[in-house]
């Protein structure tokens, strides 16, 4: 099994990640990016980041929850890139990975893995936020069956926006309040 900074090191940051899809597949991304913004609450709290994150997203290009979640986090990673260092990898390319990152007995994506600045495991999280499951149920379980051609709905995105930042915040002060990095930087 590859070490977290080897997976890290070979990961690719979101535009370079992006590239590799087909121009349809990058459209349906841009289109999720360019409906997520950040209210500016959520720009102060991420600016105010004192540690360093390093984010490891295992995705997929094609998979329609990677579509509708990993723009979002490109978004909080974007409100500082000092602090918040957000990598990529295509789970088909890594499937090393696959059988150690499975949910609830399957390969999903995206799942997300947090780490501290000097590559201790945090969290992980994946492969859907508690809106987007929400949003889905509603789509999946009552009347209506979604296509996936139209946008997201707006008040889908800052949902599961503010839940992707929540999971962020939530490793960051983790980050912040350990002893360990506490007494590094001497805090």
């Amino acid at each position: 099994m590859p070490s977290f900074t080897d997976q890290f090191s070979s990961a690719l940051p979101f535009r370079q990640y992006l590239a590799n899809g087909t121009e349809e597949q990058q459209r349906r991304w841009n289109q999720v990016s360019d409906a997520a913004k950040l209210n500016p609450t959520q720009q102060q709290l991420i600016a105010g980041f004192e540690r360093e994150i390093k984010i490891l997203v295992h995705s997929g290009i094609w998979c329609g929850d990677c579509v509708e979640q990993c723009p979002l986090l490109q978004r909080i990673a974007e409100a500082n890139p000092a602090k918040i260092d957000l990598r990529f990898v295509e789970r088909e390319i890594k499937k090393e990975l696959s059988e150690e990152l499975r949910i609830n007995g399957g390969s999903r994506v995206p799942v997300v893995q947090f780490f501290s600045e000097d590559d201790l495991w945090c969290a992980t999280a994946g492969d859907r936020t508690l809106n987007r499951y929400r949003a889905l149920a509603l789509k999946r379980l009552g009347p209506s069956c979604p296509t996936g051609i139209l946008p997201p709905d707006q008040g889908e995105v800052e949902a599961t926006l503010a839940d992707w930042l929540n999971e962020v915040e939530r490793v960051q002060l983790m980050l912040r309040l350990t002893p360990r990095l506490r007494e590094k930087h001497k805090d």
